[in-house]
């Protein structure tokens, strides 16, 4: 996810060119003028344009109807643990079928479950509905973004993908600098659920976009005629990430870092309305304040992790990670809450891009799926539990505790990183 142009010209097993083309793609032309890499680029930043307008108004629904940042974090809990469930599967799912249908397929079904809940709530709140259709939109989106990982690599190569993921990741936090304002906009004005709408149509966008993309075959498989069960693709991503020294402890310390972290915008929300007193178009202003900080993570990654090196750059997102969170309940004015959530995601983006790209990189195209499936499941298996946690605990002993708490935690996270091959590995992707 950085904005360097690949070196290497053979993928990470020396075989094929890592910039080979079968979407279109040519070696050396720039991403921009790629077509497929285009519209796939174009639908991505409309699609999370759309999601950052869900990010805000499903909290603020749950928050709206029952005025409890517990319930907010339950939400957020039910919604990562069908994450959770639907990743064990994901990865043998994507390396079984065609994947741009499937991302297809994921964006209409997003579309329908989400349209759902602002026809629904003109006729009133009804919290159930969230809880139903969030943890479908969350395994679909899974789904989604497991096809995604291995979408990417098939468009531009392997030699391509930091920069190509540094672009899809700048572009999509520039929209979601513009979604979080007009979401809260748009919520103070008609209401959360039409924010809700809108996430709903740019979904239908994306697939629509998605269409016209072509992607590059896949390499044989060759077990193909003799695919094993699901299971058993799990357990070959699980000791693909056991045997990769890096990868094993990038797993182990993520699945921490996501137990601490994913309720952040849930305390967030209700920080700025229940503690400050601020109404939903703050909200937006603060979160879209933060995306910038995403932006920013995004431009300088590729630089810093060529001066640095991989290592140095994940361990010190990480800890930058800590000290943002710790202070987040303890500021009292909208401009130090803005800042605070700005460092923290610009730093969470940071420590994502070096964990991806790799993953990206050495991973054999057949087992790409399963690999970042099985990543991906063991990564946010405790997240679920983490949110409600957080939540619980905020409500009842206030955000500033608990902020201070999980920051802390975070930076002993990446105190940690420096007892295992993360400290050693410098390889500048």
């Amino acid at each position: 996810m950085t904005h360097e142009a690949a070196r290497r010209e053979d993928g990470p097993d020396g075989g094929t060119p890592s910039d080979g083309d079968g979407g279109g793609s040519r070696p050396g032309r720039p991403l921009w003028r790629q077509r497929d890499f285009g519209v796939f680029w174009a639908a991505q930043t409309l699609s999370v344009l759309g999601d950052s307008f869900a990010l805000i108004a499903l909290p603020l629904l749950v928050l709206q109807a029952t005025g409890s940042v517990a319930r907010m974090g339950l939400l957020t809990a039910v919604g990562g643990a069908a994450s959770v469930v639907a990743a064990v599967f994901a990865g043998a799912v994507v390396d079984r079928v065609d994947r741009r249908r499937l991302l297809i397929a994921c964006d209409l079904v997003r579309m329908v479950l989400y349209g759902l809940i602002p026809l629904v709530w003109l006729s009133g709140a009804h919290i159930w509905l969230l809880y139903a259709v969030l943890p479908l939109c969350e395994a679909v989106g899974m789904l989604f973004a497991v096809g995604y990982v291995t979408v990417v690599r098939g468009l531009v190569g392997t030699g391509r993908l930091t920069e190509a993921n540094g672009r899809l990741n700048a572009t999509a936090a520039a929209a979601g600098v513009l979604g979080p304002l007009c979401a809260g906009l748009v919520a103070a004005w008609s209401g959360p659920a039409a924010a809700v709408g809108v996430d709903a149509a740019s979904f239908g966008v994306s697939a629509a976009c998605l269409c016209f993309v072509r992607i590059r075959e896949r390499a044989p498989d060759g077990r193909r005629g003799e695919r094993a069960g699901l299971w058993q693709d799990l357990r070959t991503g699980v000791a693909f990430l056991r045997n990769h020294p890096v990868l094993r402890s990038l797993t182990v310390l993520l699945c921490g870092f996501s137990f601490l972290t994913l309720g952040l915008h849930d305390l967030v929300i209700y920080h700025l309305k229940h503690d400050l007193g601020h109404d939903d178009g703050t909200v937006g202003t603060v979160l879209a304040v933060g995306a910038l900080g995403t932006i920013t993570g995004a431009l300088l990654v590729a630089r810093i992790r060529r001066r640095l090196g991989f290592g140095p750059t994940w361990t010190g997102s990480v800890a930058v990670c800590g000290l943002a969170f710790a202070g987040l309940g303890w500021a009292r004015d909208v401009p130090a809450v803005a800042a605070l959530s700005a460092a923290f995601l610009a730093c969470a983006g940071m420590a994502g891009t070096c964990s991806m790209s790799p993953r990206q990189e050495v991973t054999p195209e057949p087992l790409l799926g399963r690999v970042t499936a099985a990543f991906w499941t063991l990564q946010y298996a405790a997240a679920p539990a983490g949110a409600a946690v957080l939540t619980w605990a905020a409500e009842r002993r206030g955000t500033a505790p608990v902020a201070l708490a999980a920051g802390t935690a975070c930076v002993l996270l990446a105190a940690t990183a420096l007892l295992t091959p993360i400290r050693a590995h410098r390889d500048k992707g």
